[in-house]
């Protein structure tokens, strides 16, 4: 199974590249794929950015993630 996380681009580099905001994480990330802005949001799979999303959508799948690994935590 794959899965894609919501995050957030905070910074735009060089190449195409981009420093995208989990949360709590922040990591460079490849934006080949989607055209994006600062601000925006994308999904990220094994490193590259492969779609955008709204932000309403992203802080929904994100609040999502951290309930089902606070259950796991239990």
């Amino acid at each position: 199974m794959c899965i894609a996380i919501p995050a957030e681009v905070v910074e735009l580099k060089e190449n195409n590249v981009g420093v995208v905001d989990y949360g709590d994480l922040r990591q460079e990330v490849q934006l080949d794929l989607v055209d994006v802005k600062v601000g925006d949001f994308v999904l990220v799979h094994v490193g590259f950015a492969i779609q955008k999303l709204s932000r309403e959508e992203a802080l929904e799948t994100r609040e999502i993630f951290r309930q089902v690994y606070a259950t796991l935590e239990e």
